[in-house]
């Protein structure tokens, strides 16, 4: 689930509680919203961060993924 200010884009999460199983639902919402990035969303939010800083993080974040990307692909070709 991604929130920004210029596109507002909103996704519905939506879990179906079977037979009152109350706590099967819950966990299935919470997996969803974790695969959603919603966790990591909110505590980004929770304080203000320089412009300098985002980009930093953004900048690392990119740098995590090529590596964790290229490293699955040394593992699929067999390096």
């Amino acid at each position: 689930m991604l929130f920004e200010r210029s596109e507002e884009v909103t996704a519905i999460v939506q879990v179906i509680v079977r037979d009152n199983n109350v706590e099967q639902a819950l966990k299935a919402l919470k997996k969803k919203m974790q695969r959603e990035g919603l966790f990591r969303e909110m505590k980004l939010r929770r304080s203000f961060e320089k412009p300098s800083e985002r980009r930093a993080r953004e900048k690392a974040e990119a740098i995590r993924r090529a590596r964790k990307l290229m490293r699955k692909r040394m593992e699929r070709e067999g390096y």
